[in-house]
């Protein structure tokens, strides 16, 4: 079982690189917001009740797949309302089943997250669509990435497309290509 969490923030990419990583890998796709917008469908983000459930949901689903052997791609935007020891007790659940973690992480310049931020895919799930709302999180944001496990790989989005960086992704963790 290989889990690759791949983490960054709002707008860099991970989606779409998760995607073609999926493709190129054959690797299922547990992305975000799968689990962020049903939560969020009952209870505000960040509330006491939003956080447990979004995390029990995301641990169980974890266990299921280390249980059935299945390896897969998590995406993950580090922020404020998740624990910080989250990515590594996810870790300690991989590895003791005898599985492999791989943490990647994506960055972004400033100008190209500001450019990206409103773009009409980003409407496709409850991702964070306001500049200014980002701008006043940033900070937050980037302490959060900051304290995130080291990265296998690293990748700037600002300016590569997302196959490439997939391709890239996929070559650094020698990851199976899908038939």
């Amino acid at each position: 079982m290989h889990l690759i969490f791949l983490h960054g923030p709002a707008a860099s990419g991970k989606l779409t690189i998760a995607r073609e990583l999926a493709a190129i890998s054959g690797y299922a796709l547990f992305h975000n917001h799968l689990i962020v917008d049903a939560v969020g469908a009952l209870f505000p983000f960040g509330s006491p009740n939003f956080v447990a459930l979004r995390e029990r949901f995301w641990m169980d689903s974890f266990a299921g797949a280390i249980a059935e052997d299945r390896s897969f791609i998590f995406t993950f935007a580090p922020e404020a309302s998740v624990a910080p020891d989250f990515p590594d007790r996810v870790r300690a659940m991989v590895e003791a089943a005898g599985g492999r973690i791989d943490f990647v992480a994506l960055t972004i310049s400033r100008d190209e997250q500001e450019r990206r931020i409103d773009a009409a895919s980003r409407a496709e799930f409850g991702k964070l669509r306001s500049l200014d709302l980002l701008r006043h999180l940033r900070d937050q944001f980037e302490a959060c990435e900051a304290a995130m496990p080291p990265s296998a790989v690293t990748v700037d989005t600002s300016a590569t497309p997302p196959t490439k960086n997939a391709r890239h992704i996929a070559e650094k963790l020698g990851l199976p290509h899908a038939a």
